[in-house]
């Protein structure tokens, strides 16, 4: 299994990267977490021969906003949208006129499924729990190819990713607040809080993305964020856009 981040950025594209987006490549399938504007290099590593699964953690626009890019893709096998209760009724609104191509005459077939209550269509082991933000998000625990990869991205510290999180062998988590930070009105990880995270589960590593475009402008401020996990937790990686990792 290969995770390749294609956007690490939270809120806007900079210079350090474009909007959150990671591929992860196994056996069987090609499945996407989030469609920020890192969605739009997905070609760069996935040729469509493989059934496609996009998993959107929740509907902010840094989350989605690269599904206008999915007219340029040819996925020969489909592509599975899978997202939170409601999805169906977003995605036909947001990807359609007079937004973008509607999702019906893309050049490939599009299924939708809303997790948790359809879990069971999937080809793969699925766990789904809410996360602590400011609107309803979900966090995600992918059991594929005998490896457990769990996303949290955009929450506070909450049981549900600690339940998702518990023994992982990949955690991959957000990093919107800088060390030390914390808004209650509205709930993100510090380093800190991801570090603990990831000691509390026993995972196995932890990635750390979605850094806020205005807290983290540069790749020094990420290494410093990198620098005060690693105190906590020593196998922690900062992501950065094209980071590649074999699971």
């Amino acid at each position: 299994m290969d995770i390749i981040f294609l956007g690490t950025n939270g809120w806007y594209d900079t210079c350090t990267g474009n909007t959150v987006c990671a591929l992860v490549k196994t056996k069987r399938f090609d499945i996407v977490l989030d469609a920020g504007n890192g969605l739009a290099k997905l070609d760069r590593y996935c040729d469509g021969s493989k059934p496609v699964y996009l998993f959107l953690s929740h509907f902010h626009l840094d989350h989605i906003i690269g599904l206008h890019t999915l007219l340029k893709f040819r996925f020969r096998e489909g592509l599975t949208i899978c997202a939170g209760t409601g999805a169906r009724s977003v995605l036909h609104t947001f990807v359609n006129n007079p937004f973008t191509m509607p999702l019906a005459r893309l050049p490939y077939r599009v299924k939708i499924i809303e997790l948790p209550a359809e879990a069971s269509k999937l080809p793969f082991k699925v766990e789904s729990r809410p996360l602590k933000h400011s609107d309803p998000v979900l966090g995600l625990r992918l059991r594929i190819d005998g490896k457990t990869l769990v996303y949290c991205t955009d929450t506070g510290y909450c049981l549900n990713a600690l339940k998702l999180a518990t023994r992982a062998d990949l955690l991959v988590t957000e990093c919107s607040h800088l060390p030390g930070e914390s808004n209650p009105g509205w709930p993100h990880f510090n380093p800190e809080t991801a570090a603990g995270l990831a000691v509390k589960a026993g995972a196995g590593r932890l990635v750390l993305t979605h850094f806020s475009a205005d807290r983290y402008p540069d790749m020094r401020r990420r290494a410093m964020a990198l620098r005060v996990a690693r105190k906590i937790f020593t196998r922690t990686t900062a992501a950065k856009d094209g980071l590649r990792i074999k699971l």
